[in-house]
């Protein structure tokens, strides 16, 4: 197949990149290279701005010159605080972006795409185990790009698009050192960087309702979320095909001191935990329900905690 990458030079879209390429299919790439890095993907980047006036038509003209069979849609911007910071930004890019992208592909009739969406959706369930039947009540503006994304896909499908948006929860790990997560955006990159530095983890909150009283998170292995893209995309080529949402997890939960546990053991370094206050915004538990990727899909995480962590050490260093 010939697939479209946006924000294929990020850390998940060069994953889903590798994996696309060495399963045969041909990839290319469109990134402004705000956040991606160009040499972790083989082979040229197209350097368009979704969210500039001018878009639509660099997008429209590459749909043309190069027929593709599905369209990934990876390009955002995904700092939850930056978000609070600079939401007019957020809204800018994320929403502006995923705009221009379904103007041109309904200009030149490109019906299937895949939308990175995000289990900041949900905001802060109460449900043990969270379903995509959940309401979603987004609590910061990085959430509420997403859910509105989710519902200009389904909106398209008005005009003849068949979408697909997969709720990514957290997702960790690396398949090597030059697909590494680079930036420090969630615990294990923020982790691995402070005790590279020669800091102490640090925890936030020790008092929730949880087993050890820190937060509980779904941790996934990006490798795992690069191949539910592509069993995604061969969704979208089942002759009866419905818009859906999925999660993408494993549906285990992890604690904040598991996950430190286990990189006292991929580091080897023996470490004591700074414990802080709680951060506001942040749910107790945040876990998948992945019945409905399983049983459509046939998707099964591949990889664990323990895994996720190593791979994720080992990029680093």
């Amino acid at each position: 197949m010939k697939l479209l990458l946006t924000g294929g030079a990020g850390y998940i879209g060069a994953h889903v990149a590798a994996l696309a390429e060495r399963e045969g299919h041909s990839v290319t790439i469109v990134d402004d290279l705000s956040t991606g890095i160009a040499n972790r993907v083989p082979g040229p980047v197209v350097d368009i701005n979704l969210a500039s006036p001018d878009s639509v038509e660099k997008l429209s003209r590459l749909m043309r010159d190069t027929e593709f069979d599905a369209v990934i849609h990876l390009a955002a911007r995904k700092q939850v605080g930056q978000s609070v910071q600079i939401p007019e930004q957020y809204f800018l890019d994320n929403i502006g972006g995923l705009a221009n992208l379904l103007l041109a592909m309904r200009q030149e009739d490109q019906q299937k795409l895949v939308f990175s969406s995000s289990a900041a959706t949900y905001g802060m369930p109460t449900l043990d185990v969270v379903d995509e039947n959940y309401p979603g009540v987004p609590i910061n503006p990085y959430g509420q790009t997403k859910l509105i994304g989710e519902w200009m896909v389904k909106n398209a499908a008005n005009w003849g698009l068949r979408g697909v948006n997969l709720r990514y929860f957290n997702v960790a790990g690396s398949e090597s050192k030059k697909l590494a997560d680079t930036a420090e955006l969630n615990l294990i990159p923020i982790a691995i960087a402070q005790l590279k530095r020669g800091e102490q983890p640090i925890v936030f909150g020790t008092d929730y309702p949880t087993q050890d009283g820190t937060c509980i998170r779904d941790y996934v292995h990006v490798e795992d979320l690069a191949k539910a893209h592509l069993m995604a995309v061969d969704y979208l080529d089942m002759p009866v095909q419905e818009f859906a949402t999925f999660n993408v997890g494993t549906g285990q939960g992890a604690s904040v001191l598991q996950v430190l546990g286990e990189l006292r053991k991929a580091s080897g370094i023996e470490f004591e935990e700074v414990l802080a206050d709680r951060r506001p915004g942040d749910p107790p538990r945040l876990v998948a329900s992945t019945d409905r990727i399983e049983k459509i899909f046939g998707f099964k995480a591949s990889f664990g905690l323990k895994e996720i962590v190593k791979s994720a050490w080992d990029a680093a260093n």
